[in-house]
């Protein structure tokens, strides 16, 4: 059950307040059914199973990359993940 806005009496208040608070908790309503288009529901799902990692790279590597993303109209990120993903394809058949 959603929980009562309190009467907050100024922006500045509210503005704190919703710092500080989860809209989520004060949400009212019915959820709502989406439909989504047959690609985005595919790569949604497929983004579940990711998780965000951090690399440290030498600015000339990023520079590089980027370069041959651009030459094959795709995000860098999206290049730098097949060839990682090559990689290990490459190294679990030896």
């Amino acid at each position: 059950m959603a929980k009562e806005i309190p009467d907050l009496g100024s922006e500045e208040a509210e503005a704190k307040f919703w710092d500080i608070h989860n809209t989520l908790d004060y949400a009212r309503g019915e959820p709502v059914g989406l439909e989504l288009e047959p690609e985005l529901a595919r790569k949604l799902a497929e983004k579940q199973g990711t998780k965000r990692v951090t690399l440290r790279l030498r600015e000339q590597q990023i520079a590089a990359a980027k370069a041959i993303a651009r030459k094959r109209d795709i995000p860098y990120q999206t290049l730098m993940r097949s060839w990682i993903a090559e990689g290990i394809e490459r190294e679990q058949a030896r």
